[in-house]
């Protein structure tokens, strides 16, 4: 999934392992909206820890209060457009 660009993780601790922040997993593993919202991302020039980063700034002007909070909440559209408007 990772390789596949459906989901992102850091590198974290003294021993380096690999994390996904929970909040990018449902119940059924990586939120359906993310894949797409990466892709969106990466043509803006966010990957990695940069995409990350991004999704989990706040932002008091986006419902959630920031890209994943929005993206939990149903506002894959508004988050993408935003991403979108990275690349400008």
């Amino acid at each position: 999934m990772l390789q596949e660009g459906q989901l992102l993780a850091v590198r974290r601790g003294e021993r380096n392992t690999l994390s996904v922040p929970a909040r990018l997993l449902g119940p059924q593993g990586p939120l359906p909206e993310l894949p797409g919202t990466l892709t969106v991302l990466a043509d803006a020039g966010y990957e990695g820890e940069d995409a990350l980063r991004w999704l989990f700034t706040p932002d008091e002007t986006i419902t959630g209060g920031s890209p994943v909070g929005a993206l939990l909440a149903g506002h894959k559209t508004e988050v993408r457009r935003r991403a979108q408007a990275l690349a400008i």
